[in-house]
């Protein structure tokens, strides 16, 4: 049996390491923290209980992937979808909760954003026409292995190449569909799930609506870390190992060839290495004297976050499970993120209550809420002032905009920010996707899962294509995987 290392625990490490103990390999993961999960994990502060990362669940059939595999019934993997997908709060007072049923959703949409419902209908479908086009050649396979990339999908993919809009931004087409400001800001919103820029990024990025507009969102019954910790109850299953507070410091090469890492308490020997860290950490930590591909590397990060954990001591009828409230000027908003790198005055605040849904998440009569803004990645800035700026801008916003005084009823706080997730999660600067898809073709330019100059070493996570969100980061593992399978043949 053939020994396989994964170095970090998050949703791709562990769903590569189900992948590869699926294959016959004996499988070790490493993970510096004393959890598993990366950004998807838990804590509980006083009867409330706070995911601490990702909140927006999508795509259950990539993790129903990984129960197959294992011979697992998925239907122990208890899952509800919400039949009502956000809640918004535009600056003029606009406010209104979104259901999941399709026509309903059109009529809501239609009449709170001012736009004629067929023009709602063809758009979403034109994203769900793309998401099923991009799919089978962008998402599910790598676009740096010739005999993934040629499948039978990929002339089909071409031919329709016109739908795809590059040489327009997700903004220039939002623009050109919808004449109301409301409408194009709701799907501008889309490029924050990988961390980007409307204003920037390819319009292809506008099929992100189809997993949250036609498809759904749902909610795990224990949380979102529900997860991470059924991908880790499979992996310890077949039988992989796991070795958390013992951070990897080096990949041991042999000329062009990994043989092992070394770790804090020693080191390990394996032919093939799998690395779910931040990928540009992982060559300028673990691979120090090797040439790192820096124009790769060196494209622009994606933005990062600051996160107050809140237990309210009271409840919002007016707020539900996902709530959006929006800037007033969203260029700006975005400009101050990736150009101006400073603090927006009135950013678009995100707040996720999971004890709309699940209880016991916070004490009766309370709630837990994860209130976010998307703020620049970390380049020296004063961010424990930012921080303190920033909970006074939150606090005022959400006191206007839901007419109470939120700050008496905090009665749990804890935060995160760029440097705390730079060093928790390892990721660069506190970005939490690695590189932005701000440019025509960031997107198709994400570092391949596999090095293609050290035979053995492969890439999974939100860093390396496909890129950010559960789904991507799972379909990398999957890729990841199909690659050893084709290069290790003769080995399996």
């Amino acid at each position: 049996m053939s020994n396989a290392i994964i170095i970090g625990a998050g949703v791709g490490g562990l769903g590569a390491a189900v992948r590869l103990a699926c294959l016959g390999y004996k499988v070790k993961v490493f993970e510096a923290n004393g959890f598993i999960g990366g950004k998807i994990n838990s804590e509980t502060h006083s009867g409330y209980r706070f995911d601490m990362g990702p909140s927006v669940f999508t795509g259950p059939e990539y993790i129903k992937e990984l129960y197959d595999l294992c011979g697992k019934d998925f239907n122990t993997f208890e899952y509800e979808k919400l039949q009502q997908s956000f809640n918004y709060f535009y600056p003029d007072g606009t406010q209104f909760l979104l259901p999941a049923e399709k026509s309903e959703q059109i009529k809501i949409l239609s009449n709170k954003l001012n736009v004629p419902p067929t023009a709602l209908e063809k758009y979403l479908k034109k994203s769900s026409s793309v998401f099923n086009l991009i799919k089978p050649v962008f998402i599910e396979a790598s676009l740096h292995k010739l005999d993934q990339l040629v499948n039978k999908y990929l002339w089909r993919t071409i031919l329709n190449l016109a739908k795809y809009r590059l040489s327009k931004t997700m903004h220039q087409e939002n623009k050109a569909v919808f004449k109301s400001p409301k409408a194009i800001q709701f799907f501008n919103r889309f490029a924050t799930y990988n961390g980007s820029d409307p204003y920037q990024a390819p319009a292809m990025l506008n099929m992100i609506a189809h997993l949250e507009l036609n498809v759904g969102v749902f909610l795990p019954k224990n949380g979102m870390v529900q997860i991470t910790q059924s991908i880790y109850e499979l992996a310890k299953a077949k039988g992989v190992e796991f070795h958390l507070n013992e951070k990897v410091e080096s990949i041991i090469l042999d000329q062009n060839r990994v043989s092992g890492v070394i770790t804090q308490r020693g080191k390990y020997e394996a032919k093939i290495i799998f690395s779910n860290m931040d990928v540009s950490f992982t060559y300028e930590k673990l691979l120090k004297n090797t040439l790192a591909p820096k124009k790769t590397l060196n494209q622009a990060q994606s933005s990062s976050a600051i996160v107050f954990y809140w237990g309210i001591n009271t409840s919002f009828s007016n707020l539900h499970v996902h709530n959006i409230l929006f800037a007033e000027d969203y260029k700006s908003e975005f400009d101050n993120i990736f150009k101006n790198k400073v603090l927006h005055s009135d950013p678009t605040i995100y707040i996720n209550i999971t004890s709309k849904q699940i209880p016991t998440d916070a004490p009766e009569g309370c709630e837990n809420w994860f209130t976010m803004i998307n703020v620049p990645n970390n380049s020296g800035q004063n961010w424990a002032e930012l921080v303190k700026s920033a909970r006074k801008i939150l606090i005022q916003k959400i006191n206007h905009t839901l007419n109470t005084d939120i700050e008496k009823h905090i009665v749990v706080e804890s935060v995160m920010d760029p440097i705390l997730i730079e060093n928790k999660y390892s990721g660069k600067g506190g970005s939490i996707y690695g590189n932005a898809s701000n440019n025509k073709y960031a997107a198709f330019l994400r570092h391949p899962n596999f090095s293609k100059s050290i035979k053995g070493l492969y890439f999974v996570g939100v860093t390396v294509h496909p890129g950010g969100g559960i789904p991507l980061a799972l379909n990398s593992a999957k890729i990841a995987v199909s690659c050893v399978k084709k290069d290790f043949k003769l080995q399996l």
